[in-house]
């Protein structure tokens, strides 16, 4: 019983993922972009049509996937010098970079206590101090490049039990040693005057947290990318990859030929490469998002702009976005079935944080696939000499995938100790293979869920 329960997402797993079509009542705005109906593909900032790949070709690194990770390497690599080629099978940020909640959540989604208990101390100081670097590399980034997704600096952790609240306590105490400085520990006084509602005890902030608009980040870096001389072709699903000397990664109208080759499919890649599918699962979450709040009722709902995450293991979070809507996620589908009714399971949580909403109308209802690993840790490493891999965020993937691309770009340009600190974790198959790990899955988090209920 407590392998299943090992297998299920921890308190923060949930966070930050989602989409798939219900509705677009955006007066006027073109859905060409052949996204899935959602807030985001609904606001995106302009972008470029780009082309299928139609030929045969060479470069220094190929990468198969155009959301954050792929965007995330193939930039830093272009920052390095390299030659880089990103293949895309849907649109840049298709995937969970272009559906999750929007929220940039530190550390891992086993935290760093975890993980000194798990590693040599070494290996856990080098991943600890890794652990808040994700989103210093987006501020960066948005900054250095102009890049325009809305960001606003500041997220919260919020306590429903006392329990709970000394979750957080250690938490701070944890995040310090580590050299996060930017916390504060709320009580219910200082809670209430971040978020309006009477459902916490306390929390924790965190300044170095925060959210974006996620569809538009992509969008940004892509740009970027191809700013700084890389290709991204688009609607060109990779069907084969040739291992060898030279891997080359096949497409229904031409190839790629390259040194090196990332994969950053995460829960989107399929078959593609067995020997990763076997030690994931892709879960779904789902988030809707309201019509547009007066200032005054968006003011007193979140009146500091934070984002906001409860502390259960099956966690609510939202926020608000730039055109003042409230986006509100939470749930999980074990094995990514899309629910027929996003809008029935989310807004009674929406109504419970926030009864004065009840009179508010959803716009938009979404859903989407992010990829859990069996440890809850990210899985990144090697096939071979020259297929570099990273995958698994379990729902950290805002963060994460962003200190992963740095990371695969140090390996391919020689330096791997970072790279080796992630390489050298332990990762497992899910126990009955595919068959079995949904529903082993969703028995944990079953479990941890009445923990929840019953404040234990």
């Amino acid at each position: 019983m407590k392998l299943a329960f090992a297998m299920a997402c921890s308190s923060r797993d949930m966070n930050r993922l989602a989409s798939s079509a219900i509705k677009d009542p955006t007066p006027g705005h073109e859905m060409s972009n052949r996204y899935p109906s959602s807030y985001y593909a609904a606001s995106t900032n302009p972008a470029p049509r780009r082309e299928e790949l139609t030929a045969d070709i060479e470069t220094d690194i190929c990468i198969v996937g155009a959301g954050y990770t792929g965007l995330s390497t193939a930039l830093s690599l272009l920052e390095k010098g390299f030659r880089v080629v990103v293949l895309e099978a849907a649109k840049v940020g298709f995937g969970a970079s272009g559906r999750n909640g929007g929220q940039i959540v530190n550390s891992y989604s086993r935290d760093i206590d975890v993980i000194e208990r798990s590693v040599p101390p070494a290996q856990a100081a080098l991943l600890g101090h890794m652990a808040f670097e994700g989103g210093r590399i987006i501020r960066e980034r948005v900054k250095r490049y102009d890049i325009q997704c809305d960001l606003k600096d500041g997220g919260v952790f919020a306590a429903l039990t006392h329990r709970q609240l000394e979750h957080l306590k250690a938490q701070k105490a944890l995040w310090e040693r580590y050299g996060n400085t930017q916390l504060e520990l709320l009580d219910r006084t200082a809670i209430r005057n971040v978020v309006d509602t009477d459902a916490y005890v306390g929390g924790l902030l965190d300044m170095s947290g925060g959210h974006i608009h996620p569809l538009n980040l992509a969008l940004g870096e892509a740009a970027v990318v191809e700013r700084l001389g890389g290709q991204i072709f688009e609607d060109s699903a990779v069907l084969d990859i040739q291992r060898g000397p030279s891997p080359i990664a096949r497409t229904a109208k031409g190839s790629v030929k390259a040194r090196f080759m990332v994969v950053a499919g995460n829960a989107y890649l399929g078959n593609l490469v067995p020997e990763l599918a076997a030690k994931s699962m892709p879960c779904g979450t789902q988030v809707i998002a309201t019509e547009p709040l007066d200032e005054a009722l968006a003011r007193s709902l979140l009146p500091q702009d934070y984002c906001v995450e409860d502390c259960n293991y099956l966690l609510d979070y939202y926020r608000l976005s730039g055109d003042r809507r409230l986006i509100y996620g939470g749930g999980v589908v074990y094995g990514a079935r899309d629910p027929a009714d996003i809008e029935a399971i989310i807004r009674p949580k929406m109504l419970k944080t926030f009864p004065q909403l009840k009179d508010i109308k959803i716009d938009f209802a979404w859903t989407g696939n992010f990829l859990m690993t069996l440890s809850r840790l990210p899985q990144v490493g090697r096939i071979g000499d020259n297929i570099y891999y990273s995958q698994g965020c379990s729902g950290h993937g805002v963060t994460f995938t962003h200190l992963a691309g740095r990371i695969l770009a140090e390996a391919l340009h020689g330096q791997t100790d970072r790279f080796d600190a992630f390489a050298k974790l332990p990762h497992y198959p899910f126990p009955g293979g595919q068959r079995f790990q949904a529903p082993l899955s969703a028995l944990g988090a079953w479990y941890y869920s009445l923990r929840d209920k019953l404040g234990v």
